[in-house]
């Protein structure tokens, strides 16, 4: 199989590596206030700042209490268990029928006891179904129960203008049909809306290959190819890239679809602590030391996995290190940058970006166009003979049908609009508003005592609420001030850090966001879920939407002043 990034791998060194690209070889530069200097023989050395990213812990009554809800919810379930066995309560769960009593049970009575006795009593809080674009503003059809969460019935009520904290509509382009996607209707009108087809077939179009072109040329690398599901570009690519023999080492935060692809790979998984660099390094010195288990024969591919943004912890990966250590190792690395890319960096090519990083740094290059681009699928991108080898051996490009011509003209709208191509700087300006909101929103939640996670540049904010009941709570009273949230809870997260995951978008005004501020103020205060042990301010300094925050110094001036 060919390498990604050419070469041979003998336990993790690449033989024949490629040399760094010549307006490198030599001085330096600062980028994003990072200074990163090139030296003749081609290695760089990095010198970020320092990522601050907070995971205050919580305080200890509130994981008692948390604990306690969940065990007092384990007991009044084993207790309508017993009554559902015996008729006492009717039983609403998936059961076998009674003439298949003697077959190998289908469903799993015991694993579902979670879902069947506690996800049931908050059902109500997901799946809420929308009927209308999920721009800042959504319209939601209204919906009751008559049977405790088990089935809704809906009241034929529309709630209207709720304002959108869930949706990943980072850049605002996921909007009801205007003018300005005229492009999009007459590509419809020509194309049709399905390909019915895979691009092995008849299902590559001229627009595939356009859209390819300009994805390499806004990322800054020699080849792109686009796949018609985002999930599926992680689960199946990967097993293409590495397989038996192979050793993968992931984020202990990877999202489910690159778990799915690296076990479907057949490869060797070892998850190392997140973002945590020491615990990188000891993997990676370890699988060269000693090799594959048992024969102790070199790893014939060391195989890097991480994300740009963790969506559940709005963390961004600390890349500078995780490059010094591939490039020390002779590792691949492959970054995932759903949720980053489009969003982050100075004109929102990502995380490489917003740390001033060469783009050959990164061997493979995937991200996702259901975010910030405003349309589905997704994307591997880097050399050619990565993408060329892809276009062969990937299971989507074999088996998938391709992703359809009316999506694809949304995508190059998007990038053109991001790039400036489409000859106005309406892109470069809502990055910026973007970057406002994040710390603008960001810091006002700080402000109020919340504990929040992850990094100032992130659009995604977790705010951690630990209890189930309060985040069934706290999901219904923002539902009544016509505000929209998503909840996250046990399993999708430790079992003690539930939390409401609010996503910021340009689209967002000042005004929406302070309604939410306010609204989550007040609720924190009902629900007694401030959990920060961090003073808080009591005089906060606003700012309005032409505040520039390019530069450091201009955000401190205008940033709240914590008291000591």
């Amino acid at each position: 199989m060919a390498n990604p990034g050419g070469g041979a791998v003998c336990n993790g060194t690449v033989l024949n590596h490629k040399k760094q690209s010549n307006n490198l070889q030599r001085g330096k530069y600062k980028k994003n206030g990072i200074v990163k200097e090139a030296q003749q023989n081609g290695k760089s050395h990095i010198h970020p700042k320092p990522i601050l990213e907070p995971f205050e812990e919580a305080p200890l009554h509130a994981l008692v209490f948390t604990y306690m809800g969940y065990g007092i919810g384990t007991l009044f379930g084993y207790f309508r268990d017993f009554m559902r066995y015996w008729g006492i309560e009717k039983c609403n769960a998936a059961v076998e029928r009674e003439e298949q009593k003697d077959f190998v049970p289908l469903y799993q009575d015991f694993e579902n006891f979670f879902t069947r006795n506690l996800y049931m009593r908050i059902r109500d809080n997901w799946n809420r179904p929308i009927c209308s674009a999920p721009a800042s503003y959504f319209d939601l059809l209204e919906r009751v129960s008559d049977d405790y969460n088990w089935t809704f019935r809906f009241t034929g009520r529309v709630i209207k203008d709720v304002i959108n904290m869930g949706s990943y509509n980072f850049l605002g382009l996921t909007v009801k049909y205007n003018e300005s996607m005229r492009t999009v209707k007459d590509v419809l009108e020509t194309y049709g809306v399905g390909v019915a087809s895979t691009r092995h077939e008849m299902g590559t179009l001229d627009k595939h290959k356009e859209l390819e072109d300009l994805l390499a040329k806004f990322l800054s690398v020699e080849a792109a190819m686009i796949f018609g599901m985002g999930f599926a570009t992680n689960s199946t690519n990967i097993p293409a890239l590495v397989g038996k023999g192979c050793l993968i080492l992931s984020d202990e935060l990877n999202h489910s679809s690159i778990i799915l692809g690296a076990r479907l790979s057949g490869a060797t998984i070892v998850t190392f602590k997140h973002n945590n660099m020491q615990s990188l390094e000891k993997h990676l010195r370890d699988a060269i030391i000693y090799g594959q288990p048992r024969t102790r024969r070199a790893w014939k591919k060391i195989l890097i996995l991480v994300e740009g943004i963790y969506s559940m912890e709005g963390s961004i990966v600390n890349l500078p290190q995780v490059v010094a250590l591939k490039k020390k190792y002779k590792a691949y690395l492959y970054m995932d940058e759903a949720h980053s890319i489009g969003a982050v960096g100075p004109t929102g090519r990502g995380i490489r970006e917003l740390f001033g990083l060469n783009p050959d740094d990164i061997d493979v290059y995937m991200g996702t166009f259901s975010k910030s681009f405003g349309a589905a699928g997704g994307y591997i991108a880097g050399k050619k003979e990565l993408v060329d080898y892809l276009r062969i051996h990937s299971h989507s490009a074999t088996y998938a049908t391709s992703m359809s011509a009316p999506i694809a003209q949304q995508i190059i709208r998007s990038l053109k609009l991001i790039m400036g191509q489409d000859g106005t700087t309406e892109g470069l300006k809502k990055i910026q508003k973007l970057a406002r909101n994040i710390k603008y929103f960001r810091q006002r939640l700080k402000q109020m005592g919340f504990i929040i996670y992850g990094n100032d540049s992130s659009p995604v904010v977790p705010m951690l609420l630990y209890m189930p009941s309060k985040v069934a709570a706290f999901a219904r009273l923002m539902l009544e001030r016509k505000i929209g949230v998503v909840v996250v809870g046990f399993p999708a997260t430790p079992l003690t850090e539930a939390r409401v995951r609010f996503c910021v978008s340009s689209a967002h005004t000042q005004e929406m966001l302070d309604k939410v501020l306010e609204a989550t103020d007040e609720i924190g205060d009902l629900l007694q879920v401030k959990y920060s042990r961090h003073r808080k301010s009591v005089h906060p300094v606003f700012y309005d939407e032409e505040t520039s925050f390019d530069d450091e110094a201009s955000f401190k001036e205008m940033s709240f002043e914590l008291e000591d």
